[in-house]
């Protein structure tokens, strides 16, 4: 086999894709629609899979056969997790379609076949073993505290079948997808955001989908979910499940708009902010509890009425006296039976949070609801209102959304929430259009190379590693460049790029294969330059706060390929403009008062230098005149303290539409003096990873010969055009 296939097969072997853990699937008895055996068929073969679909398109018979097959072919006992009152309502679907099932609540009552159990008594199966596990509603994973969703996967870590159902996820909150990707086994938080997201370095902890990234994205999700928003967008008819109309109408209390004495302000909700938000709501109550009474008790249709607080509860209870309340206080076995009095009609109104019984339940047969204002959250909004507006629902649905005149930020939050909602639904398409053709989408490389040449310069379009092993043995008489940082920055959605990787590990295999190629090139007793810097872990990508050990990660893959380790250059920068751009905890003046052991250095860049074992036989000779003792003593010092961090290439030209601009380019300060120290005039400088230019127009510049390659054609492009600018600069000196 050759070396080009080899390469080939390792950087397919980079594409994301979750891996089928499951079986070939048995006989169906659950009576399901053609739309819900494709899927449940599909997720069996999974093994380990996500159902992401719209409120009333049946998941709970779809998880009930699921759990069916995995428990039938193991021989072993498989967990249904459920939010509270849920698991009765699961179980009661599974008698009614023939499937066995049981409802569990002490580890003794564990056994082979399908046991059912809400969340709070999962503590109490610690220590027994299933086949197969079922997280119902499991857009509930995001809820949980960061120590519990961490402890639930680690819980199910190792059970071989795993299945999380639940409706679309909240607007633009991708992070629902990575955790429900680490609940399966698929990929950490972390490799989904280093793959598909690009970091905000002006704005810490916020990653948003590349734009050249987001059919690969959702083409990844779906070779894990299935995301359905109805059934003909995997290719089956609609009949039966088209929503009837939802008749959504906002009912304004009246209340004092005033501001408070003292204040600067003429109007209160000029500044309502999260702060004052719970004591105007408590102010609020009664008019608003009052509105809604007056549309409850006004009719004798069921009605769900939703608040917010105790405070609105008690309200309400006093102003409708049909009224049932769930509270959270209420004992489990309470609550389960309220829920069921209403889920059978023998309660007219029930009253409750969205947080209580928001989740998993099914009460098509009201179709009245009532919100006695709103939080910011969308979610609650969502899935409360999605109790009764769901497919399987034949009637209008009447929600009323009643809100003090204060209040109207709340409302605009959660309508701008919506049409953000409606925007992710319209994205996860890419999912089901990747679902429907069976992922037969293929990603595509540039293996070709493009060359341009000029007056001492030759740039290629290609790969880095395809682009050197077309370069001849000991050609090479100085390299220097800036990788991508590991995971940092994905730059490209070609598997080609180094910065497209999943982990540290995975981009050091692929670097080492460009590292095989410059020891052939280079010449013997010649040095490579390599910029770095060491990569912080945080808590929220990570689960930890540390620095990743790449400049050490790069050192060792250089001495695994026979280099030696020549000097290590610290490139001093401030602490004060890291911290004013990335606001990390560990830099802060806070810190240190609060606690000094969080406080932590500023990141300085590296200059890695490393030499091909050998005799040099072009020896690099200095004129004293040209390079004064105190230029050396600069140069020769381990920090640079000079480098000044602003200059830098044009970076404006390397921006297009689908892509932010260039991202990290390498100091002119540092390129310059390291090409002045290790090269003569005329010597020939290599950079794999050209971006748009630099070392190529610091190489130029000061007289020497360059190559190099570029994988982006926008920056290969802009790369081009300043090679031609320095050159035609150079000319009218």
């Amino acid at each position: 086999m050759s070396a080009l296939l080899d390469y080939d097969e390792f950087v397919a072997a980079k594409t994301r894709k979750a891996i089928d853990a499951g079986f070939e699937p048995g006989v169906v008895v659950a009576p399901l629609f053609p739309f819900q055996e494709h899927v449940t068929r599909w997720a069996i073969r999974k093994g380990r899979a996500a159902l992401f679909e719209e409120c009333g398109l049946g998941k709970t018979l779809q998880q009930l056969e699921w759990a069916r097959q995995v428990a039938v072919h193991s021989g072993g006992a498989v967990i249904i997790l459920t939010p509270l009152a849920v698991a009765a309502q699961t179980l009661e679907e599974a008698r009614r379609f023939g499937i066995d099932a049981r409802v569990v609540r002490q580890p003794e009552e564990v056994g082979p076949g399908i046991n059912i159990t809400n969340y709070e008594k999962l503590d109490l199966f610690d220590e027994v073993r299933f086949e197969g596990v079922v997280v119902d509603e499991s857009s509930i994973l995001k809820n949980f505290t960061g120590k519990t969703r961490r402890k639930l996967t680690a819980r199910f870590s190792e059970t071989p079948y795993r299945l999380c159902c639940t409706a679309t996820p909240s607007p633009n909150d991708y992070t629902e997808f990575g955790q429900h990707a680490d609940f399966l086994g698929v990929c950490s938080p972390a490799q989904m955001l280093a793959t598909f997201f690009v970091n905000d370095t002006f704005n810490t902890g916020d990653w948003r989908l590349k734009r050249h990234a987001e059919a690969d994205f959702w083409e990844w999700v779906a070779s894990w979910a299935a995301c359905v928003g109805k059934p003909s967008d995997i290719g089956f008819e609609d009949a039966g499940y088209v929503l009837p109309t939802l008749n959504m109408e906002t009912v304004w209390v009246e209340v004092d708009e005033s501001a408070p004495v003292g204040s600067d302000e003429l109007f209160k909700h000029a500044t309502l902010s999260a702060t004052t938000m719970h004591r105007e709501l408590r102010e609020t109550a009664a008019a608003r509890a009052e509105a809604v009474a007056e549309l409850v008790n006004g009719s004798d249709e069921a009605w769900l009425v939703w608040c917010n607080t105790n405070v609105e509860a008690d309200e309400l209870v006093l102003r409708i006296p049909a009224a049932v309340e769930v509270r959270g206080s209420d004992r489990p076995e309470h609550k389960e039976l309220k829920l069921r009095a209403f889920s059978e009609g023998r309660c007219r109104v029930m009253i409750s949070k969205p947080s209580i019984c928001g989740f998993g339940m099914n009460w098509q047969h009201c179709r009245n609801v009532a919100f006695v204002g709103l939080s910011y959250s969308f979610e609650d909004f969502y899935q409360a209102l999605r109790r009764s507006y769901r497919f399987g629902q034949v009637r209008e649905v009447n929600a009323y959304i009643v809100q003090a005149r204060t209040e109207g930020a709340i409302l605009q939050t959660i309508r701008r929430k919506m049409d953000q909602h409606a925007e992710m639904q319209s994205r996860m398409r890419l999912a089901a259009e990747a679902f429907k053709s069976e992922n037969k989408m293929k990603k595509t490389m540039k293996t070709d190379i493009d060359t341009l040449t000029g007056d001492g310069w030759v740039l290629h379009h290609g790969d880095c590693v395809r682009v050197a092993r077309g370069m001849a043995d000991e050609s090479v008489d100085f390299a220097v460049f800036s990788p991508p940082f590991a995971d940092l920055f994905t730059y490209s959605d070609d598997p080609q790029d180094m910065g497209n990787c999943a982990s540290l590990e995975e981009f050091t295999g692929h670097f080492e294969l460009l590292i095989d190629e410059m020891a052939r090139v280079m010449v013997p007793g010649r040095e490579v330059a390599v910029h770095c810097v060491d990569l912080l872990s945080t808590k929220w990508k990570h689960g930890r706060i540390e620095f990743q050990d790449f400049s050490g990660e790069i050192i060792r893959a250089f001495w695994r390929r026979g280099f030696l380790f020549h000097s290590r250059i610290c490139i001093w920068k401030s602490p004060v403009t890291e911290m004013q751009r990335t606001k990390a905890h560990g830099l802060l003046y806070k810190t240190l008062k609060a606690d000094s052991c969080d406080s932590r250095v500023g990141c300085a860049d590296y200059l890695l230098v490393f030499r091909k074992p050998g005799e040099n036989p072009r020896p690099v000779t200095k004129d004293v005149t040209r390079y004064p003792v105190d230029w050396w003593q600069e140069v020769a010092s381990p920090v640079w303290m000079t480098v000044d961090q602003g200059r830098v290439l044009n970076k404006d030209g390397a921006r297009d539409e689908a892509d932010e601009r260039h991202i990290c380019p390498l100091q002119l300060d540092v390129i310059e003096r390291a090409i002045e120290l290790w090269t003569n005039e005329g010597d020939l400088v290599y950079s794999p990873f050209t971006g748009i230019g630099s070392e190529g127009v610091g190489a130029l510049e000061l007289g020497r010969r360059f190559v190099g390659s570029e994988l982006k054609e926008s920056y290969f492009k802009q790369a081009a055009m300043n090679l031609r600018n320095a050159r035609a600069q150079l000319a009218l000196l």
